[in-house]
């Protein structure tokens, strides 16, 4: 085992018992025999099938082999990961992906039976998403890149080869003599994280041979930033949110600068709805707010998959394919 790899695991130090998502590829078959490794009888692999390519089977199988020699556990979930109307493929097969994870956590009562999951992304992948988010022009959510460890529910995910690279986790692959079965899709050019592995990456690693290192604390500088304004919005929010029902008010958000209140605004989608609004769709709410000096003047602008709207003296968001009525 490299000695990041050393490092990356005397680090981690999860709630137990640990569910880790086995895909059936290099990165998380190393992590599921390193961890099985760690903590033996403490650890339960987790598959979630996609069903979007006909190795899906192949990769099931590999799974239940790998964890028969490994004597762990195994749990499988098949999802449905179809992509909506602008939303990419790989953004439907990710969100499917980690709800199956979820549910997989939960035991057969429907209570959480594994506090922490662990998934194996590395450095390589980290860089991928920085470069992703660069691409889109995005602000510095989008620039922080994948966290460490993130709470969803009741369920701690981790990511304890963020700071190893690709490289290591294969070489201990060899070393290790793990088997593993490879994505056909890593090789298909349609997909943007294949061309910045083939054709972004390689350039990087010649001009700049420490750019992982370099790449990754500029990611979690804006990290940093971004929690910084996270505070800030949420302090704003508390002063502009009508209490008896928590809705933001016209004239408390017109009373923020144009930056704060943007803020604001991006923070309360995100935080109550998990909506993040594009540019666009968030310049058009504060160029509405700015117009909105009237009781009759009307907002209802597509945010995400649902709508904002003015009711009387607050915003409020809503999706009407699952409220169609309101009051």
């Amino acid at each position: 085992m490299t000695q990041s790899l050393q490092q990356a695991m005397r680090a981690f130090h999860p709630a137990l018992p640990l569910g880790v998502a086995l895909s059936g590829g290099a990165d998380s078959s190393a992590l599921l025999v390193l961890c099985a490794r760690q903590w033996p009888g403490q650890v339960v692999a987790l598959h979630v099938n996609h069903g979007l390519q006909a190795a899906a089977s192949t990769f099931e199988s590999h799974c239940q082999s790998l964890c028969t020699a490994l004597n762990v556990p195994l749990r499988l979930k098949a999802v449905r990961a179809g992509h909506a109307c602008g939303q990419s493929p790989e953004d439907a097969a990710r969100i499917a992906r980690y709800h199956g994870l979820l549910e997989l956590a939960q035991g057969e009562g429907g209570d959480i039976s594994l506090p922490s999951i662990a998934v194996a992304q590395h450095a390589d992948d980290q860089i991928e998403t920085l470069l992703l988010a660069l691409s889109r022009g995005a602000g510095l959510a989008g620039l922080s890149a994948m966290p460490k460890q993130w709470q969803r529910g009741r369920v701690q995910f981790h990511r304890p080869f963020l700071d190893v690279a690709g490289a290591d986790v294969r070489a201990c692959l060899v070393q290790e003599q793990i088997a593993f079965v490879e994505d056909p899709t890593n090789s298909d050019a349609r997909y943007t994280r294949n061309r910045i592995r083939a054709l972004v990456s390689p350039a990087l690693q010649a001009a700049f041979p420490q750019y992982r290192d370099t790449f990754a604390r500029s990611a979690a500088h804006a990290a940093q930033a971004q929690g910084l304004l996270d505070e800030i919005a949420g302090e704003d929010l508390a002063r502009v949110l009508r209490e008896r029902d928590g809705l933001p008010t016209l004239a408390g958000l017109r009373a923020l600068g144009r930056a704060r209140q943007a803020n604001a605004l991006r923070f309360w989608l995100k935080a109550q709805f998990g909506v993040i609004p594009s540019t666009v769709q968030l310049r058009e709410l504060q160029d509405q707010l700015l117009a909105c000096s009237t009781r009759g003047h009307r907002i209802h602008i597509k945010v995400g998959e649902g709508l904002v709207e003015r009711r009387g003296a607050v915003l409020a968001w809503y999706n009407p394919t699952v409220l169609p009525h309101r009051n």
